[in-house]
């Protein structure tokens, strides 16, 4: 985007000058200059000084193309200093409003990676980790053959194999306390939604565990089949033997 920038600079360069030789160019005068101070400021690594600079240059309500590339510099600035959920909404914000920007590709890389940096561990809430395989999944969509789809692919089975995780969580926490139908509708899900979770080990465990609970056992021993099967050296295996020959 470094490219992209210096061309623009340079048309932003042209309009200072410009306001600099008519003296009613107040507020051209003002943007430009704030624009610059923001400039200033971000390259020195000032960069809430440098977002409240470009937050001006959109108050000002001069130049559609210059408030937009002030929310743009802004959103990169939050991201730079890691402010990654201002971040994540001045990106979102700016494709709203610019859906088909010729850099939406970058922007919803950079969304997705504001997003993949709040994500919290599996017993959390995983909303952001839901955001941050959106932006990804678009951009994989939209602009398949983007420099940056395949680190975006790579960050998608990330993404998955987290909220599989909670999945999984939340599955054994209802088994915990015998809400054995809800244990049953999670952890078929995450076999459902993620066919290819690594760790699918312990989902069939669980499963087939929850299946017994509830009176089912041809599926409870389907399960521990296929977790013989694809696992056979899984630390669940023992486990899933011992309840097995309990339940003949």
């Amino acid at each position: 985007m470094k490219q992209i920038y210096r061309y623009l600079l340079l048309v932003l360069f042209c309009l200072f000058l410009a306001a600099c030789s008519h003296s009613k160019s107040k507020p051209q005068n003002t943007a430009a200059q704030d624009f610059m101070k923001g400039e200033a400021y971000y390259e020195g690594g000032h960069y809430n000084q440098a977002i409240t600079a470009w937050e001006n240059v959109i108050d000002a309500y001069y130049s559609p193309e210059l408030s937009m590339l002030a929310e743009l510099k802004i959103a990169e600035a939050y991201y730079i200093s890691e402010q990654y959920e201002e971040a994540a909404v001045a990106f979102d914000n700016f494709l709203n409003q610019h859906p088909n920007d010729f850099r939406a590709a970058t922007i919803l890389y950079r969304m997705g990676l504001s997003y993949y940096q709040q994500i919290l561990v599996p017993d959390r809430d995983q909303t952001s980790t839901q955001f941050a395989l959106y932006s990804f999944e678009e951009l994989v969509e939209r602009f398949p053959d983007d420099p940056q789809a395949p680190e975006a692919r790579n960050l998608i089975l990330r993404c998955k194999t987290r909220l599989a995780e909670h999945e999984v969580y939340v599955g054994r926490f209802y088994l915990r306390i015998d809400q054995y139908q809800q244990a049953i509708d999670r952890l078929e899900g995450v076999l459902i939604s993620f066919p290819r979770y690594y760790y699918r080990d312990e989902a069939y465990f669980y499963l087939g565990k929850a299946y017994f609970k509830t009176s089912q056992p041809d599926k409870a021993k389907n399960t521990f089949k296929k977790l013989f099967e694809e696992f056979p050296g899984s630390k669940y295996i023992e486990d899933a033997q011992t309840i097995l020959a309990q339940e003949g």
